[in-house]
């Protein structure tokens, strides 16, 4: 009995062993520093290669890269050392190092294509140099094009939400209002909202409110359908709870369906807003004197190339932090989804 009590006990023992965090915790501290070493060496590579392509770029727009990879190789540096006294960073730089480190290997890889290798044709393909340089002595035309675009892509997107969702639980509760609207969202929807812009230039008084016009209609369909599907298949056992506890229709609808079809609608906001994305880079090229689809059509038409791509990544970057905002906004309203559904 004794004996087989220590097999026991040995048993347990080592069980707890494998199953100790310690080995974990050992491994991802090594997978950790070896990330943000990752950092400052890729930034190392990027400035040697840089060095050595400069021959083959302008030298105001070598000068201004070297400065920017420069000044990544610092900050990548300070952070490392700072990051072991300021938890906040250390996290940040956890989960974004591998990131950053590919963003930079695609820059390197960027660079040897376009100015070292030469195996794209210029001025269609500038390297990274000419973009960045572009994107300064630009920054103020660009600054306002951004601040046109936020301005029609936030006024077209917000009336097409609120269309779309008012359509949407009519024709989700109502089975009068179905029986109308189905057929319309059939028949309309599905057309792209860009094929709108002859007719949307005769009939509106200026390309501003065309385009505003034209976001919205491609942000209403997919927010109505979404929404009005979320309503109409809320579940009867709440709608028959609520009933039972003498709730009126008014209660029911902003009570019960809309928070029930609160996933359904997120889902169409989320579309409405690719769309919108899509039809603002299209409606800004017809009659709008400012924006990002304008700068791009102009710089294009000058064959400035180095703008175009510069427009590009403002872009990446301003239709990104309006996705990232609208996901914080669902997490916030769809906080009991938390470890239940990931999308």
């Amino acid at each position: 009995m004794r004996d087989g009590a220590l097999k026991v006990k040995e048993l347990v023992d080592t069980h707890s062993a494998v199953a100790s965090p310690k080995r974990p915790q050992r491994y991802a501290e090594k997978v950790r520093w070896s990330t943000l070493l990752a950092l400052p060496f890729a930034g190392v590579a990027a400035l040697c290669l840089h060095w050595f392509a400069a021959a083959n770029e302008a030298p105001a727009e070598a000068l201004l890269y070297t400065y920017f990879l420069s000044g990544f190789l610092v900050a990548a540096l300070i952070a490392i050392a700072v990051q072991p006294i300021w938890s906040g960073l250390r996290s940040w730089m956890r989960d974004s190092s591998p990131l950053i480190t590919a963003a930079v290997v695609c820059l390197v890889v960027w660079e040897i294509v376009t100015s070292v290798l030469r195996l794209l044709p210029l001025p269609y393909f500038p390297g990274p140099a000419a973009v960045l340089s572009s994107l300064v002595n630009d920054s103020g035309v660009l600054f306002d094009s951004t601040w046109h675009s936020l301005v029609l892509l936030l006024g077209g997107y917000t009336l097409g939400v609120v269309v779309g969702l008012v359509s949407g639980i009519c024709i989700g509760w109502f089975p009068y209002a179905r029986y109308w609207g189905m057929p319309i969202l059939k028949i309309v929807g599905p057309i792209p909202a860009t094929a709108w812009i002859p007719l949307a230039m005769v009939l509106s008084p200026s390309a501003m409110f065309s385009a505003i016009g034209l976001i919205a209609l491609a942000v209403w369909f997919p927010v109505t359908m979404l929404t009005a599907s979320g309503i109409s298949n809320t579940r009867a056992s709440y709608l028959d709870v609520a009933r039972t506890l003498g709730a009126k229709r008014s209660y029911l609808i902003f009570n019960v369906a809309i928070p029930a079809a609160m996933p359904s609608i997120f889902i169409g906001l989320f579309m409405g807003l690719g769309a919108s994305f899509l039809t603002l880079v299209v409606a800004e090229t017809v009659g709008v004197k400012s924006g990002l689809g304008w700068y791009v059509s102009w710089a294009q038409g000058w064959a400035e190339y180095g703008k175009v791509y510069a427009a590009l990544l403002i872009m990446a970057a301003f239709f990104s932090t309006i996705m990232t905002a609208l996901f914080k906004l669902r997490d916030h309203v769809l906080a009991w989804q938390k470890g239940v559904i990931k999308w």
